[in-house]
């Protein structure tokens, strides 16, 4: 060690979960609701946009979601955690295969929004932040 460094304290594991953390609610936040109405507190986003799209978009939507889940798998959430994650792509799944009830249905129920909240549950537990930092 050099006199101007000094070991973190945050672990690296913790600041790679961060960085994760952040980086997926980010992605969340583009797939859920990254467009506001204006003159309303109506948001969507990329999700409700690629199921407008058959096919095709409701592929890549969920294949947005899935990554989520694989991320929050290899961070280490719980198979219960996950499966109702899985739940939740799921069931956007099927409110978005129905045409438009399906798209309406898109820009209120946010699957990846609420997998966000379930994989920041388990990061604060696994991975909490001491802010501010006393020595």
């Amino acid at each position: 060690m050099t006199s101007y460094s000094y070991p973190s304290p945050l672990s690296d594991a913790s600041f790679r979960a961060d960085e994760t953390r952040a980086r997926l609610d980010v992605l969340a936040r583009f797939l859920d609701s990254a467009v506001r109405v204006p003159g309303t507190n109506i948001r969507f986003g990329a999700d409700a946009l690629l199921n407008l799209i058959p096919g095709i978009g409701t592929l890549t939507s969920k294949g947005m979601s899935a990554y989520l889940i694989w991320e929050a798998r290899r961070l280490g959430v719980p198979t219960g955690t996950l499966l109702r994650m899985v739940g939740n792509v799921g069931v956007d799944f099927v409110i978005g295969a129905i045409p438009l009830v399906g798209w309406v249905g898109d820009v209120f129920f946010r699957s990846n929004l609420r997998n966000m909240a379930l994989l920041r549950e388990h990061l604060d537990e696994a991975h909490p932040v001491r802010w501010p930092l006393r020595r």
